[in-house]
This record gives C-alpha cells, structure tokens and sequence, in this order.
C-alpha cells in the first residue's frame, strides 16, 4: 500500500475521517436534491455540485486549522470567544435540529430498506434502522464506527458510479456541464434547483464533528494529512452527486422526498434491467443509513463538549470528549436515537423541510466564525492564519449561505 510520506500512514488511514466525513455529508436530503435538480436540468448543472463541495471544504479546512493551532475544538473556541450568547443560541439551534434531523434520516432509511425488503412497514423499518445504529455506536466503538462507515461507503459509491457509467453522457455534454456554469429554464424554477444543488452538498452541523474524529484518530496535528484527507472527503462527496445527476438526467424523477430513490430505482430498471435497479437501491440504502449512523456517533460529542464546556470543566472535558463512555454522550445518543421516532406519523417532505428551514442557519455562522477566530496571528499563529484565499472564500461562503438561509425561511413561511 501507497505510504504517505507526510504522516508516515497508509493512504487509507489518512484519508480515514474523511471517509467519516463524506459518508455522514450525503444523506437523504442530498440525493433528493441532485436527484430532482439532474431530472429537471440534466448535467448542464454538474459544475453546481462541484463548488458546493467545494464550500464545505473550505468550512471544514477552517475548522481543522483552529484545532492543530489551538488544541480546542472550534465549540471550545466559539464558547470561550462568544461567551453566554452563544451557549444560549447553540443549544436552542442544536436541540430542534438533532430532532428533525434524527427523524428524516430514521425515515429515509426506512423507505429505501422497505423498497427492497418489503417484509416491514416502513415506520418499523425506520425505527429498527435507528436502533441498530444506536447499537453499533453504544458497543461497538470507534474502529468498529470507522469499519462499518468504510463498508457503507464503498457500497454507495460502487453502486451509485457504477449506474452512471452505464448511463454516462457523450463526453462533450460532460466536460460542458463541468466547467461551463450555466443555469438552464432559467425563469422555470432552474435558479432554485441550481442553488439548492450548491448549498445542499454535504453537511451542516455534522461538520463540527470532523474535529472530535481526528482527535479520536490522534491526528489533530498535521495539517498537511488533514488536507489530503479533506480533498479526499469531498471528492467522494462531488461524484457522489455527479453520479447522481448523471443519473437522473437520463430518466424522469416522481414523487416527494425519500420516495425518490424508489421513483428513481423503477425508472432504471426500464434502461439497466432489475440488476440497475438493485444496485441503485442499494447504493441509496448505503448512503443514508451511514448518514445515520455518522450522525448519531458524532453528535452526542458535541452535546457532551459543550455541556462539559458549559459547567467549567475544560481540563477534564477533554479526556471526556474522546470517550464513548461518558454519561452525557450516551444521554444524548439514547436521546437522538429515541425521541424522534415521535415524528415518524409525518410525512417525509415536511421533515425535510423543518429540517433545511432549521439547518439553513448554521453555515453563515460557522463561515463568521472562522473569519474571525481564525483571523488574528495572536490567536492560530502565523501558520495558521486566514490567508487572503481563504478570506475571499470564508466571505463568499458567509455571504451565499446568509442568503440562501433567509431566503429558506421566506421561501417556507413567506
């Protein structure tokens, strides 16, 4: 295996949270969206999927750097800088987000679990997904966390790049839609889809727990190996949602949220055979239940942070936080793992809505944030400073994302 002279680690350790990060980014959600956006736009629309993985790289990077540079979390930063404001409007944001989030990944892993063995109802297909998740994270630690999340990633990118090279464009339809930006039926809802394309790529929240994992892999300080394995984390990220406009291009998409990859999976059959299908449904399967299961292991470490954070315990916190024994991990996980199920009885585009409405909020902040803890030599150092690239970027990330947040909310309750 290929060393990586920078770290001394084979290729696949280093890019190891990075698999994390990719593997929980793409959920249900994401491949909704490219799902509708390739079914409406075809692959004019590739190079949309490109620079959002590219924001969220630049969000993560930033996250990363104020780790190596400081030894804190980024929660530990913004609760040390930003005082009782935002422990007050953190834990509101955190709380209600937790519960949305929790019952459309819970949802969604059910419906597809349900289109291919329809033996359980879908609420109880949902529920079974959330508590074996719950199980594997209680008992099974972090390798068994990173081994799992690895076999669940490599069935969905397998499947999901597989259908596409089946369905693959002419290669002048594929560079066009790459590196020229256009907007197609522009005055006809293709602006809309286009930005939801770019800010739905990866996650929202679940980017703070990149820093828990990379202590948890004792690799918080090397910023060179984070680099690779955050280019690594959102290239997946980007095929993964080319393959899937690529492949929704080709067939017409039905149906509302998590019942578009059954939609989407009946229409392959017409043009890959049951074999497509298949493999199609599986790959989606794999896609949302390892967004699940990256969710509730990397979520109770940040409720367990900043409650310790919270109390004043910060010298001991930090032994805390990379245990999965603590109590308030395990508080949070039974929570995240339980209480959602309450919502199951809605349907699943109203989640997703609640839940993009409630996650639109979290990204502006987090680009102000880094622009600011990251902006002084007095608090990262020289090294790791903002540097003028990342600036523009942090800025142009705080300013789309501001955007898109309120107009989220118009869009929704106006």
């Amino acid at each position: 295996m290929t060393e990586m002279k920078s770290s001394g680690l084979p290729f696949l350790s280093v890019i190891g949270t990075g698999i994390l990060v990719a593997a929980t980014g793409v959920g249900a959600g994401d491949l909704a969206t490219a799902a509708f956006a390739g079914s409406r736009l075809g692959t004019t629309v590739l190079w949309a999927v490109v620079i959002g993985a590219l924001m969220k790289y630049v969000l993560t990077e930033g996250l990363a750097r104020w780790q190596v540079a400081t030894g804190e979390t980024l929660l530990e930063g913004c609760v040390t800088h930003f005082k009782r404001p935002f422990q007050v409007g953190f834990i509101l944001y955190l709380l209600p987000w937790s519960f949305f989030v929790g019952s459309a990944l819970m949802t969604a892993c059910g419906v597809a679990f349900h289109a291919m063995v329809p033996v359980l109802p879908v609420w109880m297909a949902a529920v079974l997904h959330s508590l074996v998740g719950w199980l594997l994270v209680r008992l099974g630690g972090f390798k068994l966390f990173e081994r799992v999340m690895q076999v669940s990633i490599g069935v969905m990118f397998i499947t999901v790049l597989i259908t596409a090279a089946m369905l693959l464009p002419s290669l002048p339809e594929l560079v066009s839609g790459l590196f020229i930006p256009r907007i197609p039926q522009l005055n006809e809802g293709g602006l809309g889809w286009t930005i939801a394309l770019l800010g739905g790529v990866g996650g929202t929240l679940t980017i703070l727990s990149y820093g828990y994992w990379i202590r948890e892999a004792g690799r918080e300080t090397d910023m060179r190996s984070i680099r690779i394995d955050l280019t690594a984390a959102y290239v997946m990220t980007a095929l993964f949602g080319l393959g899937i406009i690529v492949i929704s291009s080709r067939v017409a998409v039905t149906g509302g949220g998590a019942g578009v990859v059954v939609s989407l999976a009946h229409q392959l059959e017409q043009h890959t055979g049951a074999v497509g299908r298949w493999a199609f449904l599986l790959g989606a399967w794999g896609a949302m239940f390892s967004s699940l299961l990256g969710v509730w292991q990397g979520v109770p470490y940040i409720f367990a942070d900043f409650v310790a954070m919270s109390k004043g315990e910060r010298d001991e916190a930090k032994e805390r936080r990379v245990s999965f024994h603590s109590g308030t991990y395990n508080v949070y996980l039974a929570g995240l793992a339980l209480a959602p199920m309450l919502a199951l009885r809605f349907e699943f585009s109203t989640l997703q809505k609640a839940y993009a409405v409630v996650g639109a909020w979290f990204l502006p902040f987090l680009a102000a944030a880094l622009l600011y803890l990251n902006g002084t030599i007095a608090r990262v150092g020289v090294p790791y400073r903002n540097r003028a690239w990342s600036v523009g970027a942090l800025t142009a990330v705080l300013l789309f994302f501001s955007w898109l947040a309120v107009r989220s909310v118009t869009g929704v309750f106006g």
